[in-house]
């Protein structure tokens, strides 16, 4: 069958055969795999279905239909009625009873203290799906690990509260009216259900932020890409961003 290059792939190429994705899989893969199975055992239909391997053993997932919410129309993207459904999506996935033996686990991304949850670690606009303004999946689960609850919620208010600076449809939302970073904060944290503070959410995407950047400067050292390093350099002026934003909030 033709195979398709999909976008993203951002660690390694990614092709759809038919109703399948398939790509070079990891030692962890088995892993994500067990995992990706208990999420559907638990009721999450949003993620991928896992199918084993090809001839060629690359990994074969089930390919979700929708459009990638970071190509979406900034109406769609910055919805408030997508940011619900994105904090609601993030706290069912943590919360299903996962039913595979975690001593023999094997991770990609190293496991975050105090451990809590599986952590997707990159729950963001572009491993998010939508069906006009109804999110409809979440794919790229390979970079998991376990972690706090905090961790993951904290990566998405970076996204799509959003602080980054690539927010690209944003202002001019905002300033035509629409709800402000601070209220969209408080509007997906009350959505994920878990009443953290939002000084604390804050605190935390720093913390993932600076993590995120020295990872991404290896990665950019490993294969001499220059957008990574652009991107880890975004990552830190972003999370200076937010620490005076807490600095400023606690006067």
């Amino acid at each position: 069958m033709d195979e398709e290059l999909l976008s993203g792939g951002n660690m390694e190429p990614v092709v759809r055969v038919g109703d399948t994705v398939r790509r070079v899989p990891g030692e962890w893969t088995p892993t994500v795999h067990a995992w990706l199975r208990a999420l559907r055992t638990g009721g999450i239909v949003e993620v991928p279905e896992p199918r084993g391997s090809d001839h060629r053993g690359r990994e074969v997932l089930s390919y979700l239909s929708g459009s990638m919410l970071d190509r979406a129309d900034p109406a769609v993207r910055w919805s408030p009625g997508v940011l619900e459904q994105a904090g609601r999506l993030l706290r069912r996935i943590h919360d299903v009873d996962l039913a595979f033996d975690a001593e023999s686990a094997v991770w990609r991304s190293p496991a975050h203290e105090p451990v809590e949850v599986i952590c997707h670690n990159d729950f963001a606009p572009y491993n998010l799906l939508v069906d006009g303004d109804r999110l409809v999946g979440v794919i790229d689960f390979d970079m998991a690990s376990p972690g706090p609850r905090i961790w993951d919620l904290a990566y998405l208010a970076y996204r799509l509260a959003p602080f980054a600076e690539d927010a690209e449809g944003f202002d001019e939302l905002e300033a035509s009216g629409g709800e402000p970073r601070m209220a969209r904060l408080d509007r997906l944290i009350s959505s994920y259900g878990v009443p953290y503070e939002a000084s604390a959410v804050l605190a935390a995407a720093v913390e993932r932020l600076l993590d995120l950047a020295a990872f991404t400067d290896a990665r950019a050292g490993e294969t001499g890409r220059a957008d990574l390093a652009a991107h880890a350099a975004m990552y830190r002026r972003d999370a200076e961003r937010l620490r005076h934003l807490l600095e400023g909030s606690a006067r």
